[in-house]
């Protein structure tokens, strides 16, 4: 007779992560049966871990930490971190990690992003489809114990994970700065401190309260409603710069003296810059919905741009495979070598820092030179058909193209400088649409264009 299971992990399990609804979608027995398969798969004696501030986050971590155990595995827990302060863990550490946070998401949900030793990321084609057919098959039949249960010991890692940051990036000779950072109540509020102390920069927090409810905002810097908070405090307090992270500080977003946000790829070509100075002649990284500003200047400044899907899992092989020094995103993901090829907002934001101190001028007119063309953003349609949507929109510009891909989604290139990216969402019926164009005026009408195509 055939075995008919009766939990069904796919509506949690994503493509790099797992993430769902608490306790709807999953809880302390799902999160247990998750630890004991992750104890399988990346077959280490132990494994180490970390929280962020949300209320479900100790008990699954908890959980998990015993579904590991019982397998025989040994735990670490690191506590409170943010998500790169478990990717320092697992780097230094030299250990199997998982980070217990949904980053951005609402309240009521909470997620793991898992990876292997050296923040080696587990995604659904490095591990994370067998941990989710492997903890379906522990719910339904129960887990066998190993013979010697694991043990469970703490241990506090902020300290080292700033001290690591701080010797990657020296902030002692510039000139002093004053910064407003909006936490967002998350994990940048325990990570910041720690990290700027001693530093000649004055931080002026912004919600540094741990508070998984985000009693003030979202802790989504991507959304522009949730950075005129930061905005409005940069101008009042007549600061040199705002910093925002996201929920698990991962993510950081800029904004200049003027309380304008610096674009990611803007952020993306100053860092490289820096980097090449360090590594000439290096790779660099670049998702394919980044700046064409990002590639011109790697190039200008004798790197060597790659470009790649969109993608935590995409960006790191690349990184492996090309021993490129950078990487980063439209998304405020930053990707460094010297971070076990990992993602670090925080690195980031040093390193803007170090390059604002290090001139007398304002971050406006520093970062001015990476910002080329006029960008849209991220702009989402909800479909009925994606496959059917983007059919029509390459069609629409079939005569017109001066060059298409399908790298990821619908890439399109016209002669005046003009490009789109039309991009299925991976989990929801979405399209999302980047558009980029010398100017305003001719980037706001080829996006009402193709928005119209998508929409009608």
């Amino acid at each position: 007779m055939t075995e008919v299971f009766l939990h069904d992990l796919s509506r949690i399990v994503k493509a790099y992560d797992v993430r769902g609804v608490v306790p709807d979608e999953w809880d302390e027995p799902v999160a247990r049966a998750l630890g004991a398969a992750f104890a399988r798969v990346v077959a280490a004696p132990t494994i180490v871990t970390a929280h962020d501030m949300r209320e479900s986050s100790v008990p699954l971590a908890r959980a998990f930490a015993e579904g590991a155990m019982s397998q025989g595995v040994d735990v670490v827990e690191a506590g409170l971190g943010s998500t790169d302060v478990l990717y320092f863990a697992s780097g230094h550490l030299g250990l199997p990690g998982a980070m217990f946070t949904a980053s951005h998401n609402p309240a009521q949900y909470n997620g793991i992003k898992m990876c292997r030793a050296g923040a080696a990321p587990i995604g659904q084609d490095s591990g994370l489809a067998e941990i989710r057919a492997l903890a379906e098959e522990f719910l339904d039949h129960g887990v066998d114990p190993a013979g010697r249960p694991g043990e469970v010991t703490t241990t506090d890692v902020l300290s080292g994970y700033a001290d690591y940051l701080r010797g990657l990036v020296d902030l002692t000779g510039i000139r002093p700065l004053t910064v407003v950072v909006d936490a967002g109540n998350g994990m940048g509020g325990h990570t910041v401190p720690t990290v700027f102390a001693g530093l000649p920069i004055r931080v002026i927090p912004m919600y540094f309260e741990l508070d998984g409810t985000f009693p003030n905002h979202e802790a989504n810097p991507l959304d522009p409603a949730n950075l005129r908070d930061l905005q409005a405090a940069v101008r009042a307090r007549g600061a040199d710069a705002g910093l925002a992270f996201d929920g698990d500080a991962d993510r950081c977003f800029v904004v200049d003296e003027r309380g304008e946000p610096v674009s990611p790829s803007a952020v993306t070509a100053l860092v490289a810059t820096r980097e090449l100075a360090k590594h000439p002649g290096s790779v660099i990284l670049h998702n394919l919905i980044t700046s064409r500003a990002v590639p011109e200047i790697v190039t200008e400044h004798g790197g060597v741009p790659v470009r790649t899907r969109v993608g935590h899992s995409f960006i790191k092989a690349e990184m492996a495979r090309t021993g490129a020094v950078f990487g980063g995103e439209h998304s405020a993901h930053y990707y460094f070598r010297d971070f076990w090829r990992a993602d670090t907002g925080m690195l980031a934001a040093l390193h803007v820092l170090a390059a604002l101190g290090e001139q007398a001028g304002p971050l406006s007119e520093l970062t001015r030179e990476y910002a080329r063309y006029a960008g849209s953003g991220e702009i989402n349609s909800t479909v009925d058909d994606q496959v059917s949507r983007t059919e029509k929109v390459e069609a629409a510009f079939a005569d017109r193209a001066t060059a298409t891909d399908r790298m990821d989604g619908l890439t399109v290139d016209l002669a005046d400088g003009s490009w789109f990216n039309l991009r299925p969402s991976n989990t929801e019926p979405l399209l999302r649409l980047n558009v980029e164009a010398p100017d305003t005026d001719r980037m706001a009408a080829l996006r009402d264009e193709v928005l119209d195509l998508v929409r009608s």
